[in-house]
């Protein structure tokens, strides 16, 4: 209570040095000077001035006076100070049932102005509730004033807005299915996996006015992964799901109210690996004459974790090597590529030791051309000399003439987009071996397209 009234108390002290200096000082002087002047009167006057309550009444005069001049602000003895009040939540009165309020901004900012005392009580007094009433308005556009519990009348205000320009909207109502986004699954056990999610409910009712509805896109539930307890492969129930209206850009529109405003969600956890061999990959080119003999990794087989439509499509997991001006034998570690979808491997790193020898080149020849990516109801034909193409194969000894080795060479031509006629189309060679370069000794064949009878 000391901190409330220490301003009045200073106020006070303040004005009674400003009467002492202005006034009783001052008139006592002008009523000396006068009887001196005047020295008929003198007695009289001294008679007067005398008297014990005559200067307690005169100040007491002169106080009431200048109390009367500040309190109606015809002097201002304190200077005027502002605090603003930021991101005061808007109250907005009106019928949520029939209609769709846009236009209206969820906070705005009071400026207070006055003493600091005025402005002291002001803060601390009353909600500084901002109200915007749209109780008595139908659909249409209005530019409306907000208002203010203003609680201490010796305080000014302003705020920012102060008016506000709505959009008064028909509220209409559509059902739309719903469908779900799973959040936060890197947060779970990454041995697990989120295998089904079934929701309680497939269609909702969405609200707002039709020119907002016509941009709904999707609805979904937001299932948040992050609040799964199960820690092994089972179900478990989330409630309380939220749901969220997009566009067809992604963005969450606002004004929508989805009905029901909440779901239950049955989640299935599973625990799905398989086991997969790891393959060295070369990245790189490497020093004139050399190639590799051989590249072994440490790690032959690793434990993949994931959704099981994920793992099942990976052939292999990689392990890339760069053999950038790679002369000689060299052991290299490297990081294992986890592929999209899988949440884990029992091995990350490994070691591949790379041999290198002399290069050598051979030439395979009569390897058959394949054809890919033709069109439907097309055929396509070549002559018996683009039927088949000789390949360039650069490697050391051991490995360019292991069978195995290049039985992995293959030959293709991309007939992706092309229509009937013929064509001179590019040769691409492909091999499953890293050990081995190989080039086409034509890199262009005759094709030719014609439609199916």
């Amino acid at each position: 209570m000391s901190k409330i009234f220490k301003p009045f108390i200073l106020l006070i002290r303040l004005i009674y040095k400003i009467i002492d200096k202005l006034i009783v000082t001052p008139v006592s002087r002008l009523i000396y000077k006068i009887s001196e002047f005047s020295k008929e009167n003198s007695g009289k006057l001294e008679k007067i001035l005398n008297r014990p309550n005559v200067l307690i009444y005169l100040s007491l005069i002169c106080a009431v006076g200048l109390f009367l001049l500040v309190d109606s602000k015809v002097i201002n003895l304190t200077e005027n100070n502002a605090e603003i009040l930021r991101d005061q939540k808007v109250n907005v009165l009106y019928n949520e049932e029939a209609y769709v309020i846009e236009g209206v901004p969820d906070s705005v900012d009071i400026t207070l102005i006055g003493s600091k005392s005025s402005i002291y009580l002001a803060t601390q007094l009353g909600d500084h509730e901002v109200e915007l009433d749209l109780s008595k308005y139908g659909v249409g556009t209005y530019k409306v004033d907000f208002k203010y519990n203003h609680s201490v009348s010796s305080a000014d205000y302003k705020l920012d807005p102060s008016t506000v320009t709505v959009k008064i909207s028909e509220k209409v109502s559509q059902k739309r299915n719903l469908y779900y986004d799973l959040m936060n699954e890197d947060r779970m056990d990454p041995k697990l996996s989120v295998s089904n999610v079934l929701l309680d409910t497939n269609e909702v009712v969405v609200k707002s006015s039709q020119e907002i509805l016509d941009k709904v896109a999707v609805v979904k539930a937001l299932v948040d992964a992050s609040q799964i307890k199960q820690k092994e492969s089972g179900e478990e129930e989330l409630e309380n799901v939220g749901l969220v209206a997009y566009d067809a850009n992604g963005n969450k529109l606002e004004n929508v109210e989805i009905v029901p405003s909440k779901v239950k969600a049955k989640v299935t956890i599973d625990s799905y690996h398989a086991t997969k061999t790891v393959k060295v990959i070369t990245n790189g080119t490497m020093t004139n004459g050399k190639a590799i003999g051989s590249a072994i990794s440490s790690v032959k087989e690793v434990e993949v974790y994931g959704d099981k439509e994920s793992v099942d499509k990976i052939p292999y997991i990689e392990a890339p090597i760069s053999i950038n001006n790679l002369d000689s034998n060299k052991t290299i570690s490297v990081t294992l590529n986890k592929p999209s979808g899988v949440r884990y491997l029992s091995e990350t790193t490994s070691q591949v030791t790379v041999t290198v020898g002399d290069a050598e080149q051979r030439t395979i020849s009569s390897v058959p051309v394949l054809h890919a990516n033709l069109g439907e109801n097309l055929s396509a034909g070549a002559s018996q000399d683009n039927k088949i193409i000789d390949v360039i194969v650069t490697g050391v000894s051991s490995v360019i003439n292991d069978d195995e080795i290049i039985k992995g060479i293959t030959a293709t031509v991309n007939l992706a987009g092309l229509k009937p006629g013929t064509y001179q189309v590019p040769v691409t060679i492909t091999s499953t071996s890293e050990l081995i370069t190989v080039q086409a000794v034509k890199t262009e064949i005759t094709v030719t397209i014609s439609q199916k009878k």
